[in-house]
């Protein structure tokens, strides 16, 4: 093979690389962006609400004696509650009755 010809397609090579590096770079920021706003509308409990844990969690006490308030909704998707100690999962609460 020719000098010349070896020249150009090292650069065809290198020239494809780079599109192909930036197409995915691209690709990602756009699911990047997309998948941030859907977390924030999926989110299983807010600020002020009201969960009860599951009676198999808390056995021999009422509903309301497993009812807390939620303080804080953490990036893990964990809740800290007023009243009780620790962070808990969605799994360790009752289903939301719509």
């Amino acid at each position: 093979m020719k000098k010349r010809t070896k020249r150009w397609l090292g650069a065809a090579a290198l020239a494809l690389g780079a599109l192909g590096t930036a197409g995915a770079v691209l690709m990602r920021r756009g699911k990047s962006r997309s998948s941030r706003q859907k977390v924030a509308e999926n989110v299983w409990a807010r600020p002020g609400m009201h969960v009860t844990f599951r009676a198999e969690l808390m056995p021999g006490r009422d509903g309301s004696e497993r009812t807390f308030r939620v303080l804080e909704l953490l990036p893990s998707g964990r809740v800290t509650l007023e009243g009780k100690a620790g962070e808990h999962a969605e799994t360790e609460f009752e289903r939301v009755r719509s």
